[in-house]
C-alpha cells in the first residue's frame, strides 16, 4: 500500500470516527471509547500497584538491612572482623561495609508495663541512623549528656507509640543472651532519644537501635548474633558482589544476598503481578467487543458510503485496511485516555497516601502504605496487550465490510 493511499484511508477513517447524522454510531463509538479507557486505566493502576509494592518492599529491605549479608561461621573468623571488613571493602562495587550485632528481648514502659517483644540492632556509633528512613530526635533531650548507667536507644515509630513513654523516661529492657553455652537474661535501663519511620512494618513495630558495644555486652557477640552488612548502590549487581565476597572470605563465612533471602516472597509477588495483569486484562477484552460491535454498526450505517468507495476503485484489501484504521484510531484514543487516567489516579494515590494500613494489617503486608509507580515497561505491556486483542476483535468485522458488493451497497437506503 502506497503512502498516498494510506493517507487517504486514514483521512476517511478519521471522518468515519467523527460520526455523521446517525446518532447510533456516535453513541456506540463513545461507549467503546469509554470501555477501552476504563479498562486500560484499570490495568495501569493495577500494574502500578504491584510494581510500587514490590519496589518499595525491596528498597526498605535493602536499606534496613543490606544488599549482601555475611555470616561468620566460627569464633576465630568472628574475632578477625577488621580483616574481613578490609577484604570486603576492597571489592569494587561495594559502597560500605559495617558490622552489626542483633539480639532479642522485650521492652516495657510506665504507660505500657506489659513487656513488648523487640529486636535489638547494634551498630557502630555515628552509623545507627543509616538506612532507617525518616528520623526524629527527641527535642527535649537535645544537648543533654547521656545518663550514667542508662543506654540511649532509638525506637521504631510504631513501637514508640505503643509504649508511649514520657520524654526522658527510663525504660526497662530485658535481653536474652548466651553465656557459656547457657541462656541467660540481662537487664538494662534505656532512654528513648528518638524514633525512626522506615515504612517497613517489621522494623517500625519491633526494632530498637543502639550502639553495638551495648548489644554485644547484653546479648553476646558469638556466632549467629553478628553479621557484616555490605551496602551496594546497584542492586542489580548484588549477585556479583556476593560471589566476590564469597571468594574473598572463603568457606568459613556464609554469604547471601537479598534475592536469596527473600526469593519465595518476590517469586510470589511476580506470580501475583502476572495473574493480576491477566485478570484486569479481561476488562480490556470486554471493551474490545464494544470496538468490534462499533465496527459492525459502522458497516451497516455506512453501507452506501462503502459502496461508493468500492465503486471508485477501493479493493477489498483497502476496505479492510480502512475499517482496521477506524478500529485502531478508536483504540488509540482509548489507550491515550486510559494511560493518562491511570497515571493520574496512581499519582494521587501515592501523593496523598490514600491506601494506608493500620499496624495489624501492616504486619501482614510488611509496609504501612502502598506507593503506585507507573513504569514504562508496564505501560508498554498494557499497550501491546490492548492493541493485540483489539486488532484480533476488529479483524472479523473489517473482513466482512471488505466483502460488500458495490451494486448491493448502493441500493441500500
Amino acid at each position: 500500500m502506497t503512502a498516498r493511499r494510506l493517507s487517504l484511508l486514514t483521512l476517511i477513517a478519521v471522518r468515519f470516527l467523527r460520526g455523521g447524522r446517525s446518532r447510533l454510531m456516535d453513541g456506540t463509538a463513545r461507549s467503546a471509547l469509554l470501555g477501552t479507557t476504563i479498562g486500560v486505566a484499570a490495568m495501569v493502576v493495577a500494574m502500578a500497584l504491584m510494581t510500587g509494592y514490590k519496589e518499595d518492599l525491596q528498597q526498605k529491605l535493602t536499606q534496613g538491612n543490606a544488599a549482601v549479608l555475611v555470616y561468620p561461621l566460627s569464633e576465630a573468623r568472628l574475632g578477625n572482623s577488621s580483616e574481613a571488613v578490609d577484604k570486603l571493602a576492597e571489592i569494587n562495587l561495594v559502597d560500605e561495609v559495617r558490622r552489626v550485632t542483633y539480639g532479642q528481648g522485650s521492652l516495657s514502659s510506665r504507660n505500657h508495663p506489659e513487656s513488648v517483644d523487640i529486636s535489638l540492632r547494634g551498630v557502630d556509633p555515628g552509623r545507627r541512623l543509616q538506612g532507617l528512613g525518616e528520623i526524629r530526635l527527641e527535642p527535649s533531650l537535645e544537648g543533654q549528656p547521656p545518663l550514667e548507667g542508662v543506654t540511649d536507644v532509638i525506637l521504631g515509630l510504631d513501637l514508640a507509640e505503643r509504649l508511649d513513654p514520657e520524654p526522658g523516661e527510663v525504660l526497662r529492657l530485658m535481653v536474652l543472651g548466651v553465656r557459656g553455652g547457657r541462656p541467660r537474661f540481662a537487664y538494662e535501663s534505656v532512654r528513648q532519644v528518638g524514633t525512626f519511620r522506615s515504612g517497613f512494618s517489621e522494623f517500625d513495630r519491633k526494632l530498637v537501635v543502639t550502639d553495638r558495644s551495648r548489644v554485644e555486652a547484653l546479648a553476646g557477640a558469638g556466632v549467629g548474633e553478628s553479621v557484616y552488612e555490605i551496602i551496594v548502590a546497584d542492586l542489580s549487581r548484588t549477585a556479583e558482589v556476593a560471589a566476590r565476597a564469597d571468594e574473598a572470605l572463603g568457606p568459613d563465612h556464609l554469604v547471601v544476598d537479598w534475592r536469596e533471602l527473600n526469593r519465595e516472597l518476590f517469586t510470589a509477588l511476580r506470580i501475583q503481578q502476572i495473574a493480576l495483569f491477566l485478570v484486569m486484562g479481561l476488562i480490556v477484552l470486554v471493551s474490545t467487543f464494544n470496538v468490534a460491535s462499533n465496527l459492525v454498526v459502522l458497516v451497516r450505517e455506512r453501507m452506501r458510503d462503502v459502496g461508493v468507495l468500492a465503486a471508485l476503485g477501493l479493493g477489498p484489501n483497502s476496505l479492510r485496511s480502512l475499517f482496521l484504521l477506524y478500529g485502531g484510531g478508536l483504540t488509540l484514543l482509548g489507550l491515550s485516555a486510559g494511560v493518562a487516567l491511570g497515571w493520574a489516579v496512581s499519582w494521587a494515590l501515592t501523593r496523598f497516601e490514600l491506601i494506608k494500613f493500620e499496624q495489624d494489617l501492616a504486619a501482614i503486608y510488611f509496609i504501612s502504605s502502598i506507593p503506585f509507580r507507573v513504569r514504562l515497561g508496564d505501560v508498554l505491556a498494557v499497550v501491546a496487550f490492548t492493541a493485540a486483542v483489539t486488532a484480533l476483535a476488529c479483524w472479523f468485522p473489517a473482513r466482512r465490510g471488505s466483502r460488500v458488493r458495490p451494486a448491493l451497497a448502493l441500493r441500500c437506503e
